[in-house]
């Protein structure tokens, strides 16, 4: 019986395939060294991967986008979490206490799980973009990722330096919009905005314009 590959089955290898890579870098550091150092990367990796099953699970039924309250309630839900994505770049972090003679090997292995998780949030992007383009425009598509990617910014912020989780939104709501006000008058709160969102924005731009391109490949070799 032969087994039919899609694009979508070959893509899921590869990501499995990498996050698996990253995860045995975690357990090879634990076996050498005896302890648990940066094993709250394969947590951290996990939280990443959330906006990309809730984008998938939307785009593979059609049911979710079709009623407006329930697209807009997962939508929610995965902007709520898409920052652990990016959020990852700044795990970098960690390795300005590194003492171990380890520390070019703790470096390569917060990279790959930074890489891991910003491609996860990046799939995750394309996913809602064609879901908002479907239902309403390629232009309203482009206009809401640039405004999500600000708050993705943003979100990194309140991760990283005021050190929220998703989740606070539901069980700390007075004290995160405390927090959120207070941080009209913080210098960084402008900055991580503005470099994360930034950058998140380009990398979309790059990604879907090379998706596009190979679309329009392979519709050209038909």
């Amino acid at each position: 019986m032969n087994t039919i590959t899609t694009p979508k089955n070959k893509l899921y290898f590869h990501i499995l395939l990498s996050i698996s890579f990253a995860i045995s870098l975690v357990l090879l550091r634990m076996k050498i060294t005896q302890n648990e150092g940066y094993f709250f990367m394969i947590w951290n990796l996990f939280l990443a991967a959330i906006p990309y099953l809730i984008s998938q699970t939307m785009k593979n039924h059609i049911w979710l986008q079709s009623s407006k309250w329930l697209c807009f309630s997962s939508l929610a839900i995965w902007l709520l979490f898409l920052p652990n994505s990016p959020y990852m770049i700044t795990d970098l972090i960690h390795l300005q206490n590194n003492n171990t003679n380890l520390a070019w090997y703790d470096l390569f292995l917060v990279f790959v799980f930074a890489i891991n998780g910003l491609l996860l949030g990046l799939l995750s992007m394309l996913d809602v973009f064609g879901i908002i383009a479907f239902r309403y425009s390629k232009k309203v598509a482009f206009i809401s990722l640039i405004k999500i990617s600000v708050l993705t910014g943003y979100g990194i912020y309140l991760g990283r330096i005021l050190r929220f989780n998703s989740w606070d939104i539901l069980t700390k709501p007075s004290y995160l919009m405390q927090q959120i006000l207070q941080s009209v008058h913080d210098p960084k709160a402008y900055l991580m905005t503005f470099a994360f969102g930034g950058l998140l924005c380009i990398l979309f731009s790059l990604v879907h314009s090379f998706t596009s391109h190979q679309k329009q490949s392979s519709y050209l070799q038909v």
